[in-house]
């Protein structure tokens, strides 16, 4: 393996656990405070582009990142959705 599929490698496993962080705050601050869901919005969208993208460059490495990325914004804007929910009934 060389050094450029080293570096893709990492930066696929980084970026597919980057939103791992925020989704374990929420789960366990039970809140979506101070959280931008135009944000998550914007990087699914993002992601979504850029899949179709690596798809036609045939890029199994970013296949796979944006396949992650795409199933933990998912995720992450559902707990949004919950989260969000119950602090409106809270008020």
């Amino acid at each position: 393996m060389d050094i450029s599929q080293i570096l893709g490698w990492t930066a696929t496993i980084l970026f597919s656990i980057m939103l791992l962080p925020q989704i374990i705050k929420t789960m366990k601050m039970k809140s979506t405070e101070g959280v931008s869901l135009s944000l998550f919005v914007i990087y699914l969208i993002a992601n979504i582009i850029a899949i179709i993208y690596a798809f036609l460059i045939g890029q199994y490495p970013l296949i796979i990142k944006y396949n992650i990325a795409i199933i933990t914004t998912i995720f992450y804007i559902s707990i949004y959705a919950i989260y969000f929910k119950k602090g409106k009934k809270k008020l």
